[in-house]
């Protein structure tokens, strides 16, 4: 049976692209497997897709009875609910080690650099596997939007490695203008509702036994988001924290100011507040703040252990 390359819930850039370019790299090895997706493509994924034509990975919703690998995540919040019924034969991702787990040993290959996307080209060099000049535009535009254009701080000399030479096979010159032309796709508003916004990029934690939601929207400014949106993205986020969390938070990425402005819904505000170093109010700004990953989730985990 052909196994299924997954990302996570929610997909943003590095989780669709990962399911294509980690299916290159098991097929140039002679396995047999096929990308998904959990959801359809977001605007900054369907900008990537069109401008490398290549096509979107099929929508699945289920897994159970199949062998699945993952990608770009290891967290059970963030699989389909059948994940348990599944076979997990591997895992490539850059984030913290999460809850799944396995009845038989399995290949993970886990780097704490800025990009799934990273670790996959990696792998290609190791196995000697090529990589086509489409699929190397993506994954240079993954690691690009990861990274925020090489300003998070979980970019790496691996990253920047990584993305010149995918830049050399995709023919791209202009890393920059590439990527800003990817950031004002992502940042294209039109047309979403604000729960669509705020699952653009959402993800869910397991934190000592409370679930806190965290949603990320980047924009080249955040004067796109109005007063008006922003209340209507306020009391979506209030829904979605009523839907069994504990938390739901969105956080307001600002690619130019570098900084972020968070949105929160909470049983116990103080504890959020606390550990992003701001206090409750009509406007929460967190300079330097780029990275849900690095900067947020590690410190709202230490702060429920307490």
């Amino acid at each position: 049976m052909t196994a299924l390359v997954l990302g996570h819930k929610n997909p943003d850039t590095d989780s669709i692209v990962a399911a294509l370019s980690a299916a290159n790299f098991y097929r140039g090895r002679g396995i047999d497997v096929t990308p998904v997706a959990q959801g359809e493509p977001a605007p900054e994924t369907a900008f990537v897709l069109e401008t490398f034509g290549l096509q979107a990975p099929e929508v699945v919703t289920s897994v159970a009875g199949r062998e699945v690998y993952l990608v770009d995540y290891s967290d059970l919040a963030q699989a389909p609910a059948d994940f348990k019924g599944a076979t997990l034969l591997g895992i490539i991702d850059h984030h913290k080690l999460g809850d799944v787990t396995s009845a038989a040993p399995v290949e993970c290959w886990i780097q704490p650099v800025g990009c799934s996307n990273t670790v996959i080209k990696k792998l290609h060099d190791i196995y000697g596997i090529a990589i086509d000049p489409k699929l190397a535009g993506a994954m240079l535009c993954a690691i690009l939007s990861d990274t925020v254009l090489f300003k998070s701080p979980t970019c790496t000399e691996d990253d920047k490695k990584a993305a010149n030479e995918l830049a050399a096979i995709a023919g791209v010159e202009d890393l920059q203008r590439l990527g800003m032309e990817m950031f004002k796709a992502k940042s294209n508003l039109d047309g979403a509702t604000p729960r669509e916004l705020i699952f653009r990029d959402f993800k869910d934690f397991d934190m000592s036994g409370h679930k806190v939601g965290i949603g990320q929207l980047e924009l080249t400014s955040l004067e796109m988001v109005s007063t008006d949106l922003k209340a209507k993205l306020q009391a979506e986020l209030n829904a979605v924290k009523a839907e069994g969390r504990h938390s739901a938070l969105l956080v307001l990425t600002d690619v130019m100011e570098e900084g972020s402005e968070l949105l929160l819904a909470s049983d116990d505000a103080s504890i959020i507040t606390k550990a992003l170093n701001t206090t409750l109010s009509d406007k929460m700004w967190l300079p330097g703040v780029m990275s849900r990953k690095k900067q947020v989730v590690p410190q709202l985990e230490n702060a429920f252990k307490a």
